[in-house]
């Protein structure tokens, strides 16, 4: 990881105090190819930047069944017409390759009508991925290149390092502001402009601005907020730069930039003003689809169609469109399931505070929590109980807690049940 504006590292310590491990900034030792055995034929290299590619990975098998607190997915399941609709498909249907046809106008008009004012997206200001996961890969296959630089925050989501790498990007990653994990607006500003803030130096030999600013609003893990207008204001200000805007967990917060963009559009586009900037929605976290696997990229019809590229024809199966559709089709669905988290972290934030549990909580449907007992234990004894959680150990700044995702009331107090029985070190 490179070094952040500040001057340190992601882990906040100085060149001087960094453990002389040969490795590099990440910790992570470049991967060499096995040696072919005696007498066998060599594998054939890939490229360079994959041959030293860790890849992402997270424990996604033995889940079922589980109260799942980890991926921070919709816990109950998508709505009753959704069900419906997948049922309904003939089985003929099976053989014929997947249609999109008014996708991307369904998804504009239930982003549009969101704003409550100005005019609508059009649809080809929509992209349609295999997920979000897909969005985010295809958005550095597009535009991201060797030398070119990822600037973005730590901790963040795991998924954008490794797709930056390998392109061959280097990539800066400036930490949140301890002790309350605030946004680091002025950091991020020195190194994404070329002419820093007075009193702010720009990074040492990155004369030209980054090719991506990626933000993750609010961010996974720490629930980081952004205000929107702060978001319009850096795409404003780095008119060469491709800004992300990862909005995953937008509906647990409301902070997305698209209804803003919508109010202030421009001759009827919401983006003439902002031709750099690229928002990426899910149907996962709320609607309860993730294992379809479908994701959104809004922006300027150029840089849509530019990032649609590099992806195939046939991306999306037939069963995700069809669920998509119906998905927003049932809003009152979504949003009652999120009155229902919200309803949730607020009982079970009052119980931490009451117990003395370390926490921190902001946006987004998950919290961190600081457990008195060893996280390991811990996390194995939710296990053995039927609960997964997330832990964070070894990553910048939060490295010793635990990521639980928030369901129903009733799951939050069946987990706060078995961990005040498991974390006797905090006084749960």
């Amino acid at each position: 990881m490179a070094q952040p504006a500040t001057g340190l590292p992601a882990n906040g310590l100085p060149a001087e105090a960094q453990p002389a491990t040969g490795l590099p900034a990440d910790g992570l030792p470049a991967v060499a190819p096995p040696a072919a055995a005696a007498g066998a034929a060599a594998t054939p290299l890939a490229r360079p930047e994959v041959e030293a590619l860790q890849a992402y990975s997270a424990p996604l098998e033995g889940r079922r069944g589980l109260l799942r607190l980890d991926f921070n997915e919709n816990t109950v399941g998508p709505s009753p017409q959704v069900v419906a609709a997948i049922r309904a498909i003939p089985a003929d249907h099976y053989a014929i390759y997947p249609e999109y046809d008014g996708l991307r106008q369904a998804v504009a008009a239930s982003l549009s009508a969101a704003a409550a004012a100005g005019p609508s997206l059009r649809p080809e200001q929509i992209g349609l991925f295999n997920g979000v996961d897909a969005a985010i890969h295809a958005v550095f296959q597009a535009y991201g290149a060797r030398a070119d630089l990822l600037l973005t925050t730590s901790p963040t989501f795991g998924y954008y390092s490794p797709c930056a790498r390998m392109q061959g990007m280097e990539i800066e990653a400036i930490p949140y502001r301890l002790p309350d994990f605030a946004f680091p607006l002025e950091e991020i500003r020195a190194a994404l402009c070329p002419a820093a803030p007075a009193g702010l130096a720009q990074p040492p030999g990155r004369p030209q601005p980054p090719r991506l600013l990626l933000l993750c609003n609010p961010n996974n893990p720490t629930g980081t907020r952004l205000a929107p207008e702060l978001i319009l204001e850096l795409a404003a200000a780095a008119p060469h730069s491709l800004v992300v805007v990862d909005e995953l967990y937008e509906a647990f917060s409301g902070d997305s930039v698209l209804p803003l963009l919508l109010q202030r559009a421009d001759a009827g586009d919401p983006f003439a003003a902002y031709p750099n900037l690229l928002v990426l929605r899910s149907l996962s976290k709320t609607a309860g689809i993730a294992g379809l696997r479908i994701g959104f990229a809004i922006g300027p019809a150029a840089v849509v169609d530019r990032v649609s590229r590099v992806t195939g024809p046939y991306d999306i199966n037939s069963f995700a469109v069809t669920a998509a559709f119906a998905a927003l089709a049932d809003q009152a669905y979504v949003d009652a399931y999120v009155a229902e988290v919200w309803r949730a972290r607020d009982w079970l934030v009052a119980q931490l505070q009451a117990a003395g549990v370390r926490h921190h909580v902001a946006g987004g449907n998950y919290l961190l929590l600081w457990p008195g007992t060893p996280v390991v234990q811990v996390e194995a004894g939710l296990r053995a109980a039927g609960i997964l959680v997330r832990s964070m150990a070894g990553k910048p700044l939060i490295d010793g807690s635990l990521r639980v995702s928030l369901g129903t009331l009733e799951q939050m107090q069946h987990f706060w049940d078995v961990y005040s029985r498991i974390d006797v070190g905090s006084g749960a």
